[in-house]
């Protein structure tokens, strides 16, 4: 039974993965033609969470208990980058005044 259970679950997660496609590609391409600062920066927000999500879902995929150490790494270079690049966009709003 619980093999069973196990199967529906990587199996739902693999699905997940490939769904999960969709809306990284499309961050990545708002994040190349964004009008502004913010609309890259928010993206880049959006691609790094969709890389936690989907390091998570390999995971489950593969039983590797490695991908979670690399969801961790992502979601922490990500809060660092999202940190500094609006430390950044306050600098230069700052330097117009």
């Amino acid at each position: 039974m619980i093999e069973f259970l196990d199967g529906i679950l990587s199996t739902f997660a693999a699905a997940m993965i490939v769904i999960l496609m969709v809306p990284l590609t499309l961050a990545a391409i708002r994040m190349m033609t964004g009008p502004g600062y913010a609309d890259r920066f928010v993206a880049l927000d959006m691609l790094t969470g969709i890389a936690v999500a989907i390091a998570a879902l390999t995971m489950i995929v593969t039983g590797r208990r490695e991908f979670l150490d690399i969801a961790f790494g992502i979601a922490l270079i990500g809060f660092l980058a999202t940190c500094s690049l609006s430390a950044l966009l306050e600098k230069k709003k700052e330097n117009e005044k």
